[in-house]
């Protein structure tokens, strides 16, 4: 950030109030579960959003980033959900590049009632498929198609509805079997149309729901950076999106809006995610769950980080503390010299763990932390990025649409916007860096391996003269060995080449027996 970006926003929120407070996304306490069922019940084992807790820091393919829930904008009468897994995917980080674990179970819960158990399950899972194990290639070749023979790895999932009563199954139904995923971008060579591989994945599964499973630009922004004493302990590190360049894996979900509520006199319900991983003996466990985001970052603290992956919603009285006496205004009036608004903080427990009264507070709630949904709220024409706080009842945090800056909201709110406390305190980061999309699944589309956020842009002339200087050495097709192998891309992002031709030529011209030619066989 510029110095006179800097000196803007102390202009405007003045310099002790300016503390651009992170990526902490909703204050609330713990607690999101798995189906907590007969047949579908956790495991005991320890262990969301970008690497909060110290066990599911280590394992990103069953990390649950954010959740979303929002009336669908274009479709009034469906309510869209969202997930993301997977951190900070490097959109070059080949050649095994991501995929959703093939020993996880993905879920998507839904409380249509307020008592803190789900009602509904959704569960995808996931199954790897090779064309030829004997290359260390993603796609070998430009992939036009998701059924293109040159897509070398692909995934396919399964995904069941679960019918939930007081914890135990009442009913499991097969929505989709055998769904295609969308791979990750490798780049513009190898997937020179990727917004056709999206489309092919959005599928129409029955009963007036879609699906989509694939790669998707991180929704998320915010200046992570907080992290570093608050942004510097001096407003040195802010406004930069830190998420920015980097891609998820998505899972969405566009469902009719009364297939899931209780009725339309109870349009509330509430959404978590879990992950549960499969042990060595066999057993299902636990290790992700998410609701508000980055509440496992910000609030809890390390001796709670894991149990509370672990943990379910109607269990979430063992985290109250952590949200009635945060530390984090403690932390900010220590650093910046804001003052913490008395505790306990009630209107937290309210805002995170109840739901608004008259907005998205269902009757005879137990408190727990999930996302809660009015579905008989219509969609905003023209969203406001701070949702409730500014007026837009459609926003965060009822539900949480791709748009909404829930780490300005939060931050506001933490500091006792509702309680008197006004403050108009942020990251300096309003906005995702790519468009989301108005059509279902609405995410935008992934970063590719050609322009990821550590990619240099390349002149044409450097491109031309690397070019040049291969094809003079023939190594490239039609200028010398035919056995040479070259894998080159070269693209906006930057001139990416990996080139094994030589050092193979090389190995090959050492094995072969005297007399060969260049095509014998060794």
């Amino acid at each position: 950030m510029t110095a006179h970006s800097r000196n803007r926003l102390r202009a405007r929120f003045g310099r002790s109030r300016t503390i651009a407070l992170l990526a902490v996304g909703a204050v609330a306490a713990g607690g999101l579960a798995a189906v907590g069922a007969t047949g579908l019940e956790p495991g005991t084992a320890q262990a969301s959003s970008h690497r909060e807790a110290p066990l599911i820091s280590g394992q990103p393919q069953y990390d649950t980033t954010d959740v979303y829930a929002f009336v669908s904008p274009d479709r009034p009468d469906t309510t869209t959900l969202v997930a993301n897994w997977i951190p900070f995917e490097d959109p070059a980080g080949g050649p095994n590049f991501y995929k959703f674990a093939d020993d996880a179970q993905y879920d998507i819960h839904i409380d249509s009632d307020g008592d803190a158990q789900g009602d509904y399950l959704y569960r995808w899972t996931f199954q790897d498929h090779f064309r030829n194990k004997k290359t260390f290639l993603y796609n070998t070749g430009p992939v036009t198609s998701l059924d293109d023979p040159d897509l070398n790895f692909r995934q396919t999932y399964d995904l069941d509805l679960f019918r939930l009563h007081d914890q135990q199954v009442t009913g499991r139904y097969k929505v989709a079997n055998d769904v295609p995923v969308a791979p990750s971008n490798v780049g513009k060579a190898s997937m020179p149309d990727y917004n056709v591989l999206r489309q092919q994945a959005v599928r129409h599964v029955g009963r007036g729901t879609t699906a989509f499973a694939g790669q998707a630009d991180d929704p998320f922004f915010l200046d992570l950076r907080v992290f570093d004493l608050l942004y510097g302990g001096n407003l040195s590190e802010v406004g930069d999106d830190t998420l920015k360049g980097y891609n998820v894996n998505t899972i969405a979900l566009q469902v009719p809006t009364a297939s899931i509520r209780q009725s339309a006199k109870q349009p509330v319900v509430g959404i978590w995610s879990t992950t549960q991983r499969r042990t060595a003996n066999g057993d299902w466990a636990q290790v992700s769950r998410l609701g508000m985001p980055l509440v496992n970052e910000v609030v809890n603290p390390v001796r709670d980080k894991d149990r509370f992956n672990a943990s379910s919603p109607w269990n979430d009285g063992q985290f109250l503390k952590n949200v009635t006496h945060p530390e984090l205004p403690k932390l900010i009036e220590g650093i910046y010299k804001i003052k913490a608004p008395a505790t306990p903080r009630n209107d937290l427990v309210q805002i995170f763990l109840t739901g608004v009264p008259k907005l998205n507070q269902p009757p005879r709630v137990r408190p727990s932390e999930m996302l809660r949904l009015n579905t008989a709220v219509p969609p905003a024409t023209k969203p406001k990025r701070l949702g409730v706080l500014d007026g837009d009842t459609a926003g965060f945090p009822n539900g949480r649409r791709l748009g909404d800056d829930v780490v300005d909201i939060a931050l506001q709110v933490v500091e006792g916007e509702l309680v008197g406390s006004k403050n108009d305190l942020g990251d300096a980061v309003d906005a995702n860096d790519r468009t989301f999309g108005a059509s279902f699944p609405y995410v935008a589309l992934p970063a590719s391996g050609s322009d990821g956020p550590l990619a240099e842009p390349a002149t044409e002339s450097a491109q031309t003269d690397g070019v040049t200087q291969l094809n003079a050495g023939g190594l490239l097709p039609g200028g010398g060995d035919d056995d040479t192998v070259l894998i080159a891309s070269a693209a906006s992002g930057g001139a990416g080449v990996l080139l094994i031709g030589a050092a193979l030529l090389w190995w090959r011209t050492r094995r072969r027996p005297a007399g060969r030619g260049a095509h014998g066989r060794a």
